[in-house]
């Protein structure tokens, strides 16, 4: 009961505060060109809180083309898919289901369709071996692990391990490619960097806490690049002016935090950390930003010398919608999607600039049902 109030409560406050690996979808050869008209993506995936529903697209050529709609049993909250890219995880206020996904990225819901558990998880990231589905509860002060096969994706066992963490308020979890740690943004508690090793029962280690820049801040977001270089946090109130939300970048080996951060993110929320799998730029979706009715994407490249990392804002900002609160790199990698809670647009996806790089260009704005549908998250193949 604890979880689904905490977990209730967060809902809330989002309302208020918002108002491919081969294999899984082998898309057409786009032919290398930047034409978004000739553009075909792999398939992803959009939650609609408010109509309770699971959607998948991809890209054919330029137009939005659905895949499937799947209802669900009650309000959807996250949802992870496995690296190996055969399982969707949804958590929903009723527990967390697993899909299976098809060849061409239709699903059909496993484990006899029961819950693989009853937490109403907040945020949700399997590991590497796909073998441990890792996840927050929003009031729960835990971080939860389940066991599931990689074969089938369901639970292997009813016992979830856990590790206790210093503050109820987990805000999102993820974790290091190379399965070496992970990371739980837990808002004024500032972010829990927990050792993690996928052989052992029980597979957290010893937390210690990365406290927020200012005491007035709050770590919303946390991601690590596809590489294992560095990782990011996304705090509020870090900076100061109007838009005193601002990103934070570590070496993820040391946890030193690189010079110049934290990097401003051009709005109040950073709620959404995208680093690119090529790992050349990081973009982070603004929730909210001062004196605008819509969200804004900030991008950054990221430089190296030697063994020195580097972030450098990019010259431009980028269109969102209504509250943005997740972004997705498609399986081809030509594409950025963007879902935005309060809509206007409820779907926004974007390819590279061929000009300005790092840029992005809109090719996609859609609605992902009847409106309103409030878009709470994304994913999208490996």
């Amino acid at each position: 009961m604890a979880k689904l109030k905490g977990v209730l409560v967060a809902l809330m406050a989002l309302a208020v505060g918002l108002s491919g690996c081969k294999g899984f979808w082998d898309a057409p050869d786009n032919g290398g060109g930047s034409g978004s008209t000739t553009l075909t993506s792999g398939v992803f995936y959009v939650l609609n809180a408010e109509t309770a529903q699971l959607v998948a697209y991809y890209v054919n050529a330029g137009t939005l083309t659905t895949v499937g709609t799947y209802g669900l049993s009650s309000t959807p909250i996250a949802m992870t898919i496995a690296p190996n890219n055969e399982f969707l995880y949804v958590s929903t206020i009723g527990g967390i289901y697993v899909y299976t996904i098809a060849s061409n990225g239709t699903l059909t819901l496993g484990n006899s369709s029961a819950p693989i558990s009853s937490d109403p998880a907040q945020s949700m990231k399997v590991d590497a071996t796909s073998s441990w589905l890792i996840e927050g509860v929003s009031g729960a002060a835990n971080i939860f692990a389940i066991p599931v096969n990689s074969t089938t994706g369901a639970p292997t066992s009813t016992t979830e391990q856990y590790q206790a963490l210093p503050v109820s308020t987990v805000q999102q979890v993820t974790l290091a490619p190379d399965n070496s740690y992970a990371y739980v943004a837990m808002g004024t508690g500032g972010t829990a960097v927990i050792p993690f090793t996928a052989a052992n029962s029980n597979p957290f280690g010893t937390v210690t806490t990365i406290a927020t820049v200012n005491a007035s801040g709050a770590a919303i977001s946390v991601a690590v690049d596809p590489s294992d270089r560095l990782f990011y946090i996304g705090e509020t109130s870090a900076i100061s002016g109007s838009n005193s939300g601002a990103v934070r970048a570590f070496v993820l080996s040391t946890r030193t935090e690189l010079s110049g951060s934290p990097f401003a993110s051009k709005g109040l929320a950073p709620y959404s950390i995208l680093p690119l799998a090529a790992g050349s730029y990081v973009y982070v979706a603004n929730r909210q930003v001062s004196g605008s009715s819509t969200g804004v994407i900030a991008g950054y490249s990221v430089g190296v010398s030697g063994s020195t990392y580097s972030l450098t804002a990019l010259g431009s900002t980028f269109t969102a919608g209504t509250n943005p609160v997740g972004l997705a790199q498609d399986s081809t990698k030509q594409f950025v999607f963007a879902v935005n809670y309060g809509g206007s647009y409820d779907l926004m996806g974007y390819v590279f600039d061929s000009t300005n790089a790092g840029y992005l260009d809109t090719v996609i704005k859609s609605t992902t049902g009847t409106d309103p549908v409030q878009a709470t998250a994304i994913a999208a193949a490996h």
